[in-house]
């Protein structure tokens, strides 16, 4: 996923490697999005990575719907 254009992600060097995460977070966007496509809902997701609020993980999955080809 091009995460360019996502306010809600930063890539950084420092954190990951330069794997895009949530920002202000070191948890990787592309894991919420692959939790939520396996089946996990939205609240256990935030139980798993509760630095990220409900809100942006809905909004990642968003994002990603209308992005992604």
């Amino acid at each position: 996923m091009d995460w360019t254009d996502c306010n809600l992600v930063e890539v950084d060097p420092e954190k990951l490697g330069g794997t895009p995460v949530v920002r202000g977070t070191r948890v990787a966007a592309d894991t919420i999005v692959q939790d939520y496509e396996l089946g996990s809902p939205i609240d256990e997701i935030h139980e798993n990575f509760p630095s990220v609020p409900v809100s942006t993980i809905r909004q990642l999955i968003a994002f990603v719907q209308v992005h992604s080809n």
